[in-house]
């Protein structure tokens, strides 16, 4: 089924995934609905939350019924885009680059990292990984020649700018960023930083209470 675009705020975007994945396992359970409660429950999300993020498709539930399980995935899935998997490459192949590589995740999601790129794949013991690493001189073509959108960066701090402008040149449109920077992009890029160390310190806070 198609859904009309919507302008969608981000934190609802970020929820609709979260919505999906509880979906998903639902509809692998063999439940045919669900209500609202119980999705927000499972979500860990309030009820008039999720119903307003809901909203934003239409009326797709029925009072008293709850959702169609299958049918709401489906939305979500179409306005996430995660109907067919979606291509993702890497850059920079270091310790944490190739953790992120076996990582078995992103295909149950609907990502799909298609390549890895790195400014030194000969020095790569690439025995094992699941995809090709290729010299970063190559990313340009590539990007284009697969139509990719999504790019996740793990290089060091001192080249995530220089490597983001390359990527952002080259179509990219919304990037996780692995780097130790804040990166400087165009207001239609997405850049969402995943910061190992602040989330530690930030849990070390709540232990230490």
């Amino acid at each position: 089924m198609g859904v009309d675009k919507v302008d969608i705020p981000r934190k609802t975007i970020y929820r609709l995934s979260i919505y999906s994945r509880c979906l998903k396992r639902l509809h692998e359970n063999g439940m045919k609905t669900v209500s609202s409660n119980s999705l927000a429950q499972v979500a860990n999300v309030k009820s008039a939350q999720l119903r307003k993020d809901l909203g934003y498709f239409g009326q797709l539930g029925t009072r008293g019924l709850g959702y169609p399980v299958e049918l709401l995935l489906d939305t979500i899935r179409d306005v996430l885009g995660g109907a067919t998997l979606q291509p993702v490459v890497l850059v920079g192949v270091g310790n944490l680059g190739r953790a992120l590589l076996h990582y078995d995740g992103f295909r149950k999601e609907g990502f799909e990292v298609l390549a890895a790129f790195d400014v030194k794949p000969d020095v790569i013991d690439q025995e094992g990984l699941p995809v090709p690493v290729l010299h970063d001189d190559l990313m340009i073509d590539f990007i284009a020649a697969k139509g990719v959108r999504m790019a996740i960066l793990c290089v060091p701090a001192k080249y995530g700018q220089e490597v983001a402008n390359v990527l952002v040149n080259a179509g990219v449109v919304g990037i996780l960023n692995f780097s130790p920077t804040i990166l400087q992009v165009p207001d239609q890029v997405v850049v969402t930083r995943v910061d190992l160390a602040m989330e530690l310190e930030s849990l070390s806070y709540f232990i230490d209470q």
